[in-house]
C-alpha cells in the first residue's frame, strides 16, 4: 500500500498553524480568482451591451481576458521561481482585484478589453504560484490531498459568483439597484474580497524548500524560473510539452466550450418564459424586463449547478488519482468530459434537463482541473516548479482565446441566410458538439507521461 492510500485521518491533521495559514491564503487567492472569472462570465454581455448597444463583441472580450491570463501565467510563474512564490502571488492578487474593480468604470469596448486583459494577467499568475506554494509547504502523502481540496474549493468561488448575481438581480427587482448598473455592481463586488485577501497575503513568507532550492541552484550556477532551463533539459522539456497538451485539452474544453452554456440555457429559459407570459410577437417593455430577469436568474442558477457538479467531480477525480494513479484517472476524466459536453450541446432542450446535464458537464470538465493541480507540480523540480506548472496550465489559454473567433466564424458562416435566433442556435449547437472532440486530445499524450503516484516531488 502506497503512502497516498494509507489511512491517516483528515489530511490537515498534524499541520502547523503556518502551514494551514499558507494553504488558506493560497486557496483564498484561487477562490477569489475563480470568483472573478465567473463574475466576468455573468456580467460580460450586459457590460458590452451597455457600452456598445449590442452583445456582438462580448465573445471577443473573453479572448482579451484569456490572452492576459496566458501572459500573466507565463511571466509571473517564472518570476515566482526566481523571486519567491509568496511575494509574486500577493502581487497577482492585487493586480486582478484592482482591474476587476476598474472594469466597472469602462466607457468603451477598448478600455473594457484593456481592463479585462490586465485582470487576466493577474488571474493567470495565481494558479501556478498557489500550487507551487502549497506543494512546497504541505509535504508527503498530504500534498495531493491538499491540492485536490485546493482545487475543489475553487468551485465554491464560482458558486459564490452565481449567488452574488442572484442577490444583485433581487435588488434590481426590488428597485434598489437600477437594471443598467447590474454589471457595474458585479465587478465592484468581485474586487472587494480579493483586495482584502491581498492585504492578508502580505503576511506570507517564502517556503523553506524554495529558499533551499534557490541557494542550491545558485551554487551550481543554475537559473531558477528560466524557460531556457525548463525547455533545455530533456526530461523537463518532455514533461512541459506533454503537460501542455494535457492541460490545453481541458482548458479549451472548459473555456472554449463549457463556459458558453449560458447561451443555450438563456435560449431555453427565454422560450419557456415567452410561453408562460403569452408572448407571441414583440414583447412590451414590461415583458422584456420580466424576460431579462428570468434569463439572468436561470443563468446564475445554472452556473451554480455547473460548479456544484464540479466540486464533487474534482473530489472524485482527486481520489481516483490517489487510488488508481494519475494517468488512469485522467483517461476516465477526458472520456467523461467529452461525452458530457457533447450531450449538452446536442441534447439540452428543456428546462428540466438543465438541472442534470449542466451539473454533469461541470462534474466531468472541472474534475480534470483537480488532476492538473495534483499532477503538474510532480513533473518539475523546485527551481522550475511554478514555471513548469504555469507553462502547462497557461499556454493553452492562447489557444482557448481563439475559440470565440472560431466558434463565431463557424456559426456566422453556417447561419448565413438564416433569419431566426432558433435556427442560428441549432448551428451553434452543432459547432460546439463537434468542437467537443478537442477534449480527447488529452488522451493522446497520457502514454508518454510518467506515472507519479506515490513518488516524492523531484528536487
Amino acid at each position: 500500500m502506497s503512502q497516498e492510500n494509507s489511512p491517516s485521518g483528515p489530511w490537515w491533521r498534524g499541520l502547523s498553524r503556518y502551514q494551514l495559514f499558507a494553504f488558506a491564503i493560497a486557496s483564498s487567492a484561487w477562490f477569489f480568482d475563480c470568483f472573478d472569472q465567473q463574475i466576468f462570465n455573468l456580467a460580460r454581455e450586459d457590460a458590452v451591451k451597455a457600452i456598445t448597444g449590442s452583445t456582438d463583441l462580448a465573445p471577443y472580450t473573453m479572448s482579451a481576458f484569456l490572452v492576459g491570463w496566458g501572459i500573466g501565467g507565463m511571466y509571473f510563474g517564472a518570476l515566482g521561481d526566481r523571486l519567491g512564490r509568496a511575494k509574486i502571488l500577493t502581487l497577482c492578487i492585487f493586480l486582478y482585484a484592482a482591474f476587476t474593480g476598474l472594469s466597472a468604470f469602462s466607457v468603451s469596448i477598448w478600455d473594457f478589453c484593456l481592463y479585462r486583459l490586465l485582470t487576466g494577467i493577474g488571474v493567470g499568475g495565481v494558479f501556478g504560484l498557489a500550487v507551487a506554494l502549497v506543494s512546497d509547504v504541505v509535504e508527503g502523502d498530504k500534498r495531493p490531498k491538499a491540492l485536490g481540496t485546493f482545487q475543489a474549493l475553487s468551485t465554491i468561488g464560482n458558486i459564490s459568483a452565481g449567488a452574488v448575481a442572484l442577490g444583485v438581480a433581487a435588488l434590481i427587482t426590488a428597485g434598489v439597484i437600477a437594471p443598467a448598473l447590474n454589471w457595474k455592481v458585479l465587478f465592484l463586488v468581485g474586487a472587494i474580497p480579493a483586495l482584502i485577501t491581498g492585504f492578508i497575503a502580505l503576511k506570507l513568507r517564502e517556503p523553506q524548500k524554495w529558499i533551499d532550492a534557490r541557494a542550491a541552484g545558485k551554487a551550481k550556477g543554475e537559473k531558477a524560473g528560466s524557460y531556457t532551463e525548463l525547455l533545455g533539459n530533456k526530461q523537463t522539456r518532455k514533461n512541459a510539452l506533454l503537460g501542455l497538451v494535457l492541460c490545453s485539452a481541458g482548458i479549451i474544453g472548459l473555456w472554449g466550450l463549457g463556459n458558453f452554456q449560458p447561451k443555450i440555457v438563456g435560449a431555453i429559459i427565454s422560450e419557456q418564459q415567452k410561453l408562460l407570459l403569452g408572448i407571441n410577437g414583440a414583447p412590451s417593455d414590461e415583458q422584456k424586463k420580466a424576460l431579462s430577469a428570468a434569463v439572468a436568474n436561470a443563468k446564475a442558477w445554472a452556473l451554480m449547478a455547473q460548479n456544484l457538479g464540479g466540486f464533487f467531480g474534482m473530489l472524485l477525480l482527486a481520489k481516483m488519482a490517489q487510488v488508481w494513479g494519475r494517468r488512469p484517472a485522467f483517461a476516465v476524466g477526458f472520456v467523461a468530459a467529452t461525452a458530457a459536453t457533447m450531450l449538452v450541446f446536442k441534447c439540452l432542450d428543456t428546462y428540466q434537463e438543465i438541472w442534470w446535464m449542466i451539473p454533469l458537464m461541470g462534474a466531468t470538465q472541472l474534475s480534470l482541473f483537480a488532476g492538473f493541480a495534483i499532477y503538474l507540480p510532480e513533473l518539475f523540480p523546485s527551481s522550475q516548479r511554478a514555471t513548469g506548472v504555469s507553462f502547462c496550465y497557461n499556454i493553452g489559454r492562447f489557444v482557448a482565446a481563439t475559440a470565440p473567433f472560431t466558434l463565431a466564424a463557424w456559426t456566422t458562416k453556417m447561419t448565413s441566410g438564416l433569419s431566426t435566433e432558433a435556427e442560428k442556435l441549432v448551428v451553434f449547437r452543432d459547432a460546439g458538439f463537434w468542437m467537443s472532440l478537442v477534449l480527447l486530445t488529452g488522451l493522446l499524450v497520457l502514454p508518454f507521461l510518467p506515472e507519479t503516484k506515490g513518488k516524492p516531488l523531484p528536487e
